[in-house]
């Protein structure tokens, strides 16, 4: 299983919080522009983190920190 950074844990934290503020409120660019700009570093550091040696599934690396932060009581199953 990919072994995700606490940094990485903690970006994914903040895109989801950007995503729950973002969704309480109607729709709109600006509203929103704070999750994309989130999800985006996120993504970065996903793919930045699994071309680390040594290197990673980007997928599975992106899932396991999902799973971290959205599933913490499962994280530590495979």
């Amino acid at each position: 299983m990919a072994n995700p950074s606490e940094n990485l844990i903690n970006l994914c934290r903040a895109a989801v919080e950007a995503h729950r503020v973002a969704t309480a409120q109607p729709y709109t660019p600006e509203g929103w522009r704070p999750w994309m700009d989130a999800a985006e570093t996120f993504q970065a550091a996903v793919t930045a983190e699994a071309n680390q040696e040594p290197k990673q599934n980007r997928f599975k690396l992106e899932q396991a920190a999902k799973k971290a932060v959205l599933h913490p009581e499962d994280a530590s199953d495979g």
